[in-house]
Formats: structure tokens, C-alpha cells, sequence
């Protein structure tokens, strides 16, 4: 024999209820009892009613005609219409006595819980005759069994209590008298020896399913929903969560008391102990296998089984000096929240016994803080115990798993993980059993705390990157196709899964959840809503997502500003934009000490030589205890460009205008002729080399007129190149008259920086730098006389792109 559960969701409709009879039809040859649930969403509307109904809100009856239409109509589309009459009779006989019972609360003006009870029976009641008459039109060999009869409780109404004994025996003698092939009756309800209905708690089908189970000694207990098995996380929060195969009782004990809403937490108790099999299945789907409960078979498996969570926390505190060494403190506070019907659902207790913090729900924390200030009003009036302390709109986060116990690093591993994506843990908490590790986080940090996890202990080592670009022109666009291009072998290779969520250039940004289709993003950006840096910056908040990146791929002072603000909140931050780096010391500092507190990485390799590993050779040797001596660099691709294609045969301003539109230069080419991007450049490789320096201490030899230095606009500043030709040629005729050539070249030592316009002579390592590319030379204790040399292309949309990217794939190995 077996016994299967319906809930709900299996029993919604018409259509439902056509799936769970083919399922019952299969087994042609096993008993079966089949426990079902209200339609799906009546327990609600019946709890709504007499709500209504008690505070003399006469739109209860709508709520009644409701669910009288749920029902007769769900009659009429199961039952032939030849069988149909004496069935209605029978539901509006027993909707017309909840109509009854709906009035009289009405009238006083309350509702006690045996009548709240009595009212929310209906849904089982009604659903279980429905579904059972409707086997029987279609042949299915079947009798209905009045759970009121079977399982006996005691008086107490909402979570009745079971007398095993009585009920054991009642199931048992009733299968046995009974020949029919499937027995039907209603989950939740039960009544007392007095014969008062009574009812098992919500979620209470399961638990009638599992005491049956037990009572019969069936072969196997079946708990059919919408979901196929219990998850490693919720499915609807986690999308990459997977059904478990396999898993102990104990384990589904633990992920159903935290929050693992498809199985009731007592409904595994019955049938532990007779080590009856529990197989949670999908109505829907019911070809999947599902989730086996039985004894630990997870020997050798996975030391995490599951994630799960309890929300709508809160978490009281008792605390102070009077607490210290005086025994009875602990055994008075959970008196009061016994005494007061208060269920705690997570317990810690510093060392020093100077305070307790508990977990419980928020729908108690009222009650609780009047009953615990009250009990220990005494000490609290004389200083000795501070008033209770509840704080609000916490949740906590779980891991299960039976191979948990012992096995070194998980707790380091979940709070590290944690950590990292700025999830703050209010308490933590971990049974002897070592079965659960327990923390309590934000409300607002469930979804990234449950991804973050799942993703360090389920996906594979597969690391799912958020980014949140900003500025989508040429460096943006091509860092977009890039990502495109390589999304798949990130993913496969470097089990990286980068998505961008969101998008801005300086009109338009959009967003969405599940990653922004690169193939089409233009026209999405297109029809966004209107740019705003703070709402971008609120929208990334909001969303909350683990490893969030935020990449600016802008040259504005602006967004450059932003960067703390995304820091602080443990937001990393990837920019090709050198205005942060090269900005006061004081923010340059505070900038990567946000970094290092808040553990959100801050990488602007870009800022010096595009795409070449400048910065981050710099870094190595740095950390590895080498000294920097001295650096002489040839740092813009621009100026490069610029030189290397300006003789006497053309003209200045026509090699700068071909720098413009080939995109070597920025937007206002003066920021790079003016050499005030070369001084950002070795100011922001002095301060890497561990220099406290500022801008305005570095050298400029600038070799442009004044005139066109104070020019303000692109118009004016190429005019003034056109009249101040001469005074080019004559630099390019001193140079060439030495056999020399002119390179743009920054300079670092003893402290002091400096920039300008140099003559370099052949033999020299920036002789042949060709093109737009850059070149770095580090004299360090350990390459005094032979530097170390960087090299290779500076500048150019591609290359400043790769570098972005490949700052990304540093932040997902870290």
C-alpha cells in the first residue's frame, strides 16, 4: 500500500484534478490512499471570510459567493451531468452550514479559534467528497474515508496534537474493513475524543498523509506539488537550483524547518521511525524523478544538501551586566516566550553571558518585547538588564547537510562568501549535530546571500559575474562586442558567466534581470528610460546582486565621483577613466582603502597603456619587496601617433585631425596634446609605486603655443594648430637634423615627475616605437642597469576594451 498526498496547486482546478486521477489510475494493482488538500487558494479565502466576517465587514459574502462558484463549477466541469444533482445537493448543503457559521460571527463581532477552525475545514472537506465522487464516475474503485473519524487530537484547536495510539488504530481497522482499491480523504482536518473538529496546523495535509503512512505501514509515502523534489535552494530565487535526488530524513527535517515550503516540517516525524520512504513528486511533470527521503545514504556525497531560509525574522536581544553569572536568567526569558505561545527559531548566547539573542517572527515581536520587559521589569528599572532590543526585517540564511559535520572550512567558506558581496550577518548559529550552519542576514540581502552560496557550493565552480556598464562609445561598444564574442568560452573555459544587467550612455540606461541580449542591446538602450547617474546607481542597489562590477567606460569627472559610493557598498568598480586615479591623493587613497574594506575590487589597468600590463606588473613588483628606481615611459598612443606620421610633408593639424577621427585621441584632442593625459598617467604609476605625489608637482614642457592651450572648444583649437604650423615644422626640423626622432616622454625619479616633448636619438629604446604604441622601461633594485620593458599597442578602442576585460576576469578569479 501507498499513500499519496494532492496539494493545493495539484487540486486548483478541474484540469488539475484530471492529472492526479491519471496518476492514481496507474496504480492498477496497489491500494491506495490518496490525502488531499483545499483547491488551491480556498484555505486563504476561507481564512479572509471570517476575518471580515468577525469585524462585522459584510464583504465576506462576496468572498463566499467566490468560493461557492470555485466549487460547484469545478462539479460541473469533473461530474457527467446525469451524476450531478445529488453532488451540488451535497456541496451547497455544506457551503449553506459555513454560510451559517460565517453569520454568526458576523453577528458577535468575533471568531474564537475552535470556530476559525470549523470554518477552514470546508476547503478540505469540500474538495476531498469532490474528488473522491469524481473517481468513482470515472471507475476508478473508490471509497471516501471522513478524516474526523480517523484522526483523533486533542482539543486544542489551529495545531492540534495527535493521539497516535487512537488514530493508528482507526486507520488501520478502516483500510481494513474497506475493499475498494483507493480510499480518499481530506488532509488538515482531524477531531477530538469530544468529537470537536480540529485541525493540524497550515500545511497540516502533509502531516495526515505521513500519520497515515505510519498508521498503515504503507510501502512508500508520495507528496505531489508544483515542483519536482525538494531543491538545493528555492527555485524561484535561485534559478540555477536543482531538484535532490536523494536525501536523509534528517535533511529534509532541516531545509523544511528553514523555510523549504514544499514539504511541512512534521510531516517526516511519523514515518521516521517506521523508515517508511517519503518521494516528493510533481504533479505536473510527473515523469521526473523527484526527491527520495529515506536513511542517509549521502555517505560519500556532497557536505552541503541544500540552502535554504526563514523570512520575516526578528531578533530580540536580552543584555546586560545583571546577566553575568546569575543562573535562572536564560531558563525566565524562555519561560515568558513559552508561556506567551512565541516559537524561537534561532538561539546564540555570547561567552560572557552578558547577553541571549533569539530568532523569532516579526508577526511576535509586539507581544514578545511586552512580555520579556515585563517579566524583567525589576532588573530593568535598577540597570541591571536593558530593556529588550528587537531588531527588524531580517531573515536567516541555512546550509543543511548531513556530511557537514566535521568537514573542515564550510563556515569559513559560507561567512568569506558572504563577506565578499557585502552581506552583513546579524547572528550565527550551529547545532552540536553540525547538521546546520545558521546566520541572520538583511531582508533585502536573501536573493544575493542564497545565489552567492548556491553558487560556491553547487554550480561547478562556475562564477556569475553582474555587470553594470556606463558609457557604450567606442571603448564601450567594442568592450560589448568582446563580450559577446567570448561569452561562451568564459563560461566553458574560465567557468566565468558575465552578464550585463544594466546599461548607460548619457541619454538613455536600461535594465534587466536576467542579462542584457548583447545581440540586440542598442536598441534596447534605444528605448530605456532617461539617464540619470543616481538612479543608475539606486537601480544597482536595489537589484543587489552578488559579484556586481560596475564598469565605466566614460572619460567624465561625474561618474568618476561615483566610484565610492559603489565601493562602499561592496560594488566593484572597472574604469578606463583616469579622473579618479589622478584626482586629489586624499581620494586616490580613500578610493582603494574602500576597496580594501569592503573587499570590492578596484582595477583601472586601462588608465596606463590601454590594454598592456602596466599597472599590474607594477603591482607585482611592488608586492614582491622590489624598489622602484626610476620610470621613463612613452605613455599616449595618441602623441605616438601623432609624431610618427608628422614630417614635412604633412601638416600638423592634419596628422592630429586623423588621430581625432581614428580614435587615438580623446574627444577634446587637447587633453591629450596639452600632455595633461601623460601627467595623469605617470602621476597614477608614481602613486601605484607606493609615491604620495599630486598633479600640479609634475614638470609639464608642453610644446604647444599658449594660444592654443586656452582655446575652449575643438573648432578653435585646431585653428589655432593651422597658424602655428611653423613653429611645428621647426620642432620636426630640429629633430630630424639630429637624426632624431620625437617622442612624447614622461619621467619618474627621486620623487619628482615630468612630462614633455623629447628629441630621441637612435639606439635608444623609444627610437623605433612605432604607430600608437606605448612603452614603459621600470629601473627597479632588481633591473637597475637592463629595465624591465612594457610594450606594444597604447591606444585604440579595441585594445582600452580588452583591457577592461581582462580587469573583469581578474575580479572573477579572485
Amino acid at each position: 500500500m501507498k499513500v499519496l498526498k494532492f496539494g493545493g496547486t495539484s487540486v486548483a482546478s478541474a484540469k488539475n484534478i484530471r492529472l492526479v486521477k491519471d496518476i492514481v489510475a496507474k496504480s492498477k494493482t496497489e491500494r491506495i490512499i490518496v490525502v488531499v488538500s483545499a483547491l488551491g487558494g480556498i484555505t486563504d479565502l476561507l481564512l479572509n471570510t471570517a476575518r471580515l466576517a468577525s469585524q462585522q465587514n459584510s464583504d465576506y459574502k462576496s468572498i463566499l459567493k467566490e468560493i461557492e462558484e470555485r466549487h460547484l463549477n469545478t462539479v460541473k466541469e469533473l461530474i457527467p451531468v446525469q451524476s450531478q444533482s445529488g453532488i451540488l445537493s451535497k456541496v451547497k448543503s455544506e457551503l449553506n452550514t459555513l454560510e451559517t457559521l460565517l453569520e454568526g460571527a458576523f453577528l458577535i463581532g468575533e471568531i474564537t479559534p475552535k470556530l476559525s477552525d470549523k470554518i477552514v475545514s470546508y476547503g478540505e472537506l469540500l474538495s476531498s467528497y469532490i474528488i473522491s465522487k469524481y473517481f468513482q464516475e470515472q471507475g476508478v474503485s473508490t471509497s471516501y474515508a471522513d478524516s474526523r473519524e480517523l484522526i483523533k487530537t486533542n482539543d486544542t484547536n489551529g495545531k492540534a496534537v495527535v493521539n497516535f495510539d487512537k488514530t493508528n488504530t482507526n486507520c488501520s481497522t478502516f483500510v481494513d474493513q474497506t475493499d475498494t482499491q483507493v480510499l480518499v480523504m481530506a488532509g488538515f482536518i482531524a477531531s477530538s475524543d469530544n468529537g470537536n473538529l480540529t485541525t493540524l496546523g497550515r500545511g497540516g495535509s502533509d502531516y495526515t498523509a505521513a500519520i497515515v503512512a505510519a498508521a498503515v505501514n504503507a510501502n512508500i509515502l508520495e507528496i505531489w506539488t508544483d515542483v519536482s523534489g525538494m531543491y538545493t535552494a528555492n527555485p524561484k530565487l535561485v534559478k540555477q537550483a536543482k531538484a535532490i535526488p536523494q536525501i536523509s530524513y534528517e535533511e529534509a527535517m532541516e531545509l523544511s524547518h528553514f523555510g523549504a515550503k514544499v514539504l511541512y516540517p512534521p510531516t517526516i516525524q511519523p514515518v521516521l521511525s517506521k523508515g517508511i520512504p517519503i518521494c516528493i513528486k510533481n504533479t505536473f511533470e510527473p515523469k521526473k524523478e523527484g526527491t527520495l527521503i529515506t536513511k542517509n545514504k549521502n555517505i560519500n556525497g556532497r557536505t552541503v544538501r541544500g540552502i535554504t531560509h526563514i523570512e520575516n525574522i526578528a531578533l530580540l536581544s536580552l543584555e546586560g551586566p545583571g546577566m553575568v553569572g546569575i543562573p535562572g536568567i536564560s531558563k525566565r526569558f524562555f519561560e515568558e516566550l513559552s508561556t506567551s505561545d512565541i516559537s524561537v527559531v534561532l538561539i546564540t548566547q555570547a561567552s560572557s553571558e552578558h547577553s541571549i539573542c533569539v530568532g523569532i517572527s516579526i508577526y511576535d515581536v509586539e507581544k514578545a518585547v511586552s512580555t520579556v520587559n515585563r517579566a524583567f521589569a525589576y532588573e530593568m528599572e535598577r540597570e541591571k538588564i536593558k530593556p529588550i532590543i528587537a531588531e527588524m526585517d531580517l531573515a536567516i540564511v541555512a546550509l543543511v547537510g548531513d556530511n557537514m559535520k566535521k568537514h573542515q572550512g564550510l563556515s569559513g567558506k559560507m561567512f568569506s562568501t558572504l563577506g565578499k558581496n557585502n552581506v552583513n550577518i546579524r547572528a550565527i548559529a550551529q547545532g552540536a549535530s553540525e547538521r546546520n550552519i545558521s546566520a541572520v542576514v538583511n531582508k533585502n540581502d536573501v536573493k544575493k546571500a542564497l545565489n552567492a552560496l548556491h553558487e560556491a557550493f553547487f554550480e561547478e565552480n562556475i562564477k556569475q559575474l553582474n555587470l553594470f556598464v556606463m558609457g557604450v562609445g567606442n571603448v564601450g561598444s567594442k568592450f560589448i562586442a568582446q563580450l559577446r564574442q567570448q561569452k561562451k568560452y568564459l563560461k566553458e573555459q574560465l567557468k566565468l558567466n558575465v552578464r550585463i544587467i544594466g546599461i548607460s550612455n548619457s541619454r538613455t540606461m536600461a535594465f534587466d534581470d536576467n542579462g542584457i541580449d548583447l545581440n540586440n542591446w542598442e536598441s534596447i538602450l534605444k528605448n530605456g528610460l532617461k539617464a540619470d547617474k543616481t538612479n543608475f546607481f539606486d537601480t544597482v542597489q536595489e537589484l543587489n546582486y552578488r559579484n556586481s562590477i560596475f564598469v565605466d567606460n566614460t572619460a567624465s569627472e561625474e561618474v568618476a565621483a561615483t566610484y565610492n559610493t559603489y565601493l562602499a557598498n561592496s560594488i566593484s568598480v572597472v574604469t578606463c577613466n583616469k579622473i579618479a586615479c589622478s584626482s586629489e591623493y586624499s581620494n586616490y587613497s580613500a578610493l582603494k582603502e574602500l576597496a580594501r574594506i569592503y573587499n570590492a575590487p578596484f582595477l583601472f589597468e586601462t588608465n596606463v597603456g590601454a590594454g598592456l600590463p602596466i599597472i599590474d606588473t607594477l603591482k607585482h613588483l611592488v608586492a614582491s619587496g622590489d624598489e622602484i628606481l626610476k620610470i621613463q615611459a612613452v605613455l599616449s598612443g595618441s602623441l605616438n601617433f601623432v609624431f610618427n606620421n608628422f614630417n614635412d610633408k604633412t601638416t600638423f593639424h592634419d596628422v592630429v585631425k586623423k588621430a581625432q577621427k581614428e580614435g587615438y585621441t580623446e574627444p577634446d584632442p587637447k587633453i591629450d596634446l596639452s600632455g595633461i593625459d601623460v601627467m595623469r598617467k605617470i602621476l597614477i604609476l608614481a602613486r601605484e609605486s607606493g609615491k604620495q605625489l599630486e598633479i600640479d608637482a609634475i614638470e609639464n614642457q608642453s610644446f604647444l603655443p599658449k594660444e592654443s592651450l586656452e582655446t575652449n572648444n575643438n573648432t578653435d583649437f585646431f585653428a589655432s594648430l593651422k597658424k602655428y604650423e611653423a613653429e611645428f615644422q621647426k620642432i620636426y626640423a630640429a629633430a630630424a637634423a639630429k637624426d632624431s626622432k620625437l617622442k612624447y616622454v614622461a619621467r619618474f625619479e627621486e620623487g619628482k615627475a615630468s612630462v614633455g616633448l623629447q628629441e630621441i636619438p637612435k639606439g635608444h629604446d623609444f627610437y623605433n616605437l612605432e604607430g600608437s604604441d606605448n612603452i614603459v622601461l621600470f629601473y627597479t633594485k632588481r633591473y637597475p642597469d637592463q629595465p624591465m620593458i612594457i610594450k606594444g599597442a597604447g591606444a585604440g578602442a579595441d585594445v582600452t576594451a580588452s583591457g577592461i576585460f581582462a580587469d573583469i576576469v581578474r575580479i572573477g578569479n579572485f
